[in-house]
């Protein structure tokens, strides 16, 4: 039998993201005994000094709480992503937590575990959003060294 080819998921915690995952799953694991990929979800939590950019008495409590914030809310994003898989019958998925820039975590993720294809979903911001505040997807799209799917979530019909 032939090994399996790897897919990267990269997760956020956005309902763009999970719808993404649902998507990716009702298309490439219908059966999941029968899918020529390996599901690995990525999900890259913010390092607990990208957001505080304080310094002074009290710093190290609220650094030991915010990190604990960032590690319980990562928690919560693998775990509802692993209850999605096991509700469309897909058990033997893999999830990393990674620690980073979202954009170099993925692109690592993606070269670390020799992945043929990175999916992930779109926020679908503007071009100044995205200009303002970067696009993760945009990103993985240049330099991800794979082929990348980017699953956008329909916009509701007026």
């Amino acid at each position: 039998m032939a090994e399996k080819q790897v897919m990267i998921f990269a997760l956020d915690d956005s309902d763009h993201s999970y719808y993404a995952l649902e998507w990716t799953l009702d298309h490439f694991f219908p059966s999941p005994s029968t899918s020529n990929f390996k599901l690995i979800i990525v999900h890259a939590k913010p390092n607990p000094t990208s957001v505080i950019a304080l310094a002074g008495p009290g710093t190290t409590d609220m650094f030991t709480l915010v990190e604990t914030d960032i590690k319980r809310a990562a928690q919560k994003t693998i775990d509802k992503s692993k209850e999605l898989c096991k509700t469309k019958g897909l058990t033997n998925v893999v999830c990393e937590i990674l620690e980073g820039d979202a954009r170099n975590v993925i692109c690592q993720a993606v070269e670390r575990h020799h992945a043929s294809i990175l999916a992930m979903g779109s926020h679908g911001y503007g071009a100044f959003k995205r200009a303002v505040l970067g696009s993760v997807s945009d990103y993985c799209s240049h330099h991800a060294h794979c082929s990348v799917m980017i699953v956008k979530k329909p916009k509701p019909k007026n």
